[in-house]
């Protein structure tokens, strides 16, 4: 039976919970060296340590090398990890409702799909059972993780009227109400586009070609 002090061994339990990974092992086996002559199984029986951790803090600190972590490995695994086929099947709804980032910003892509759509089409076009579907909730987290942003996907909005119309057409006015008495003037009717600013499209209102104009520039006779 090991000697033993109720005091002092809740108070080296309490210290070893205030650490965390490779300092609690080294600390274990501090300690199991002194107070356990080195023995692991005597320090889980006595301190309620895991004996694999102890003997794991023993050998860090016999060699000198430290153990490294592999925290990403622990915990629950993800839905769409455990079951690739139903990620494959959220693409294959998601995608032809899907647009990328209309700036180029980021790799972020928004659909007009709920995450209750979602699941209502994996089960009456996919043929998955409702019951062995992640909640409404889970689907939306799903979603997200593939990268997937709920948005309503609106088109362009055409502009009936911009600040540079008044000024074309005066300018037009203008130079007709000049020429008007000259017989040397043909004049010619034609129906045109100008390059305006587009306002609030996607592009952040910038001209189609890209080119980022200023909003007079290029109009007009």
């Amino acid at each position: 039976m090991d000697d033993s002090d109720d005091g002092t061994d809740d108070l080296l339990r309490l210290a070893a919970r205030t650490l965390t990974g490779h300092r609690r092992r080294l600390f274990q086996a501090e300690v199991t060296r002194v107070l356990c002559a080195g023995h692991a199984r005597r320090a889980e029986r006595r301190f309620g340590w895991g004996r694999a951790n102890v003997e794991t803090g023993l050998h860090e600190l016999d060699s000198g090398i430290r153990c490294v972590e592999n925290f990403a490995t622990r915990g629950r695994r993800r839905r769409e990890d455990l079951n690739p086929q139903l990620a494959a099947a959220i693409r294959d709804l998601v995608e032809p409702h899907t647009q990328a980032d209309p700036e180029l910003k980021s790799d972020r892509r928004y659909t007009n799909l709920s995450a209750r759509e979602v699941r209502e089409r994996l089960q009456t076009e996919k043929g998955h059972a409702l019951a062995e579907l992640p909640s409404e909730r889970t689907l939306r987290d799903i979603l997200n993780r593939m990268g997937y942003r709920l948005k309503r996907i609106q088109k362009g909005k055409p502009l009936k009227k911009t600040a540079a119309t008044d000024a074309i057409f005066a300018n037009v006015q203008a130079v007709r109400a000049e020429v008007a008495d000259d017989p040397t003037t043909l004049e010619i009717s034609m129906d045109t586009k100008a390059k305006v600013s587009e306002g609030e499209y996607a592009r952040g209102g910038k001209n189609a070609d890209g080119l980022g104009r200023d909003r007079g520039e290029g109009v007009g006779p």
